[in-house]
């Protein structure tokens, strides 16, 4: 198989989706890759390094498009992109389609075959390939809401760990998943009082005895929401319903009683956000207020931290990009039932059921899912 890997577009994204080693990988196999010419740079990989991988260099990406069977990429396409997919081609990255109307359309006009990082589950529920991202999300959310809690930076000028005398600074994380976890972990190693609010019991108990108690637990009620919004200096977003889109649990409503100039930092931004107000951001205008409150809301948060995010990345994502290359994607996804799920629209249709819902209901054609 042709293999294509490009440079990302997106503002500040400097991700890669093959390192040299995934490119010695692919074509150890039999198979052709192609890089853009200083994709890795970004990430800190050379021209050199692919080519001493086996890869040949493009410096035009519409080539690439053109003549590549499956591309690995790392974020979305951007609407430039879009009229550069072919009918039939693998499109093999982070896709977030259910609250992105316009890119579902567009691949399904263009009928490629598109296999979304997110979606790939394990039986047991776990996402390999989204799990990675989460987990330094979840870390660089606390590293960020604690940088725009500072005064010059719009915030209220509260150090989380506080010091002898004062009072620590208060972080609300709602969700106890692998963002929240990872959020709770560096919240509490900075010294913050730190409540983590959950629907699951029995994960609000894991987090409980794997924290020793140095972590609060709450059940994510409407009466607990409010009192933690009350009282927190920085409120974290981890909502995640896997391929759907994530649900409003903080209403613009709810802003008022949170303190002036204390700090949202929403990690399901790509879902559409599980705060109202939230809208996508990039790292060069991060932030915004409404109502008095910081709003933070990257949509490629990761993206700050390239070279650990491409590692911790591409060591998921190559062994399904293998199978893909090695039996094309239709027998993968059948043999494979954790890839199948990372199928969200194949020549036309919608896959993935959550996405397909979400796409039905904006356009008002049920007619969208297999």
């Amino acid at each position: 198989m042709k293999i294509g890997c490009v440079s990302e577009i997106k503002t500040h994204e400097y991700r890669v989706g093959l390192t040299p080693q995934c490119v010695a990988a692919y074509t150890l196999r039999g198979h052709k890759v192609t890089m853009q010419s200083g994709a890795g740079a970004g990430a800190g990989f050379s021209d050199e390094e692919y080519v001493k991988a086996g890869a040949a260099l493009e410096l035009d990406a519409a080539r690439i498009y053109a003549n590549c069977d499956m591309i690995v990429k790392v974020k979305e396409p951007l609407p430039s992109e879009y009229k550069l997919l072919r009918e039939g081609q693998i499109l093999f990255t982070y896709l977030h389609l259910a609250a992105d109307e316009v890119q579902t359309r567009a691949l399904l006009d263009r009928k490629i075959i598109g296999i979304a990082y997110e979606t790939i589950r394990y039986d047991d529920g776990t996402l390999p390939c989204l799990k990675p991202m989460s987990e330094i999300a979840g870390r660089l959310s606390v590293q960020e809401g604690a940088k725009y809690l500072e005064r010059p930076f719009g915030g209220r000028g509260v150090l989380l760990g506080g010091v002898p005398g004062v009072p620590r600074g208060k972080v609300a994380i709602l969700g106890g998943g692998v963002v929240g976890m990872n959020a709770a972990k560096m919240a509490s190693g900075l010294g913050a009082d730190v409540t983590v609010l959950d629907v699951n019991a029995n994960r609000l108990a894991y987090i409980d005895d794997i924290f020793r108690g140095a972590v609060s637990t709450l059940y994510s009620t409407e009466g607990n929401i409010r009192s933690v919004l009350a009282q927190c200096d920085l409120l974290i977003g981890a909502v995640l319903i896997p391929g759907a889109r994530a649900p409003h649990i903080i209403r613009r409503e709810h802003l008022s009683l949170m303190k002036k100039r204390s700090v949202i930092v929403d990690v399901a931004v790509d879902q559409g956000g599980c705060v109202e107000t939230t809208r996508a951001t990039t790292h060069d205008k991060p932030v915004y207020e409404v109502d008095g409150i910081v709003h933070y809301c990257v949509a490629n948060m990761p993206g700050a931290v390239a070279l650990t995010s491409t590692i911790a990345l591409t060591s998921s994502t190559l062994s399904y990009g293998l199978k893909i290359a090695d039996k094309g994607a239709e027998a993968a996804c059948r043999e494979n039932a954790d890839l199948k799920r990372g199928l969200n629209v194949y020549r036309g249709h919608c896959t993935y059921a959550d996405v397909g819902a979400a796409f039905a209901l904006a356009c008002k054609d049920p007619d969208t899912v297999l």
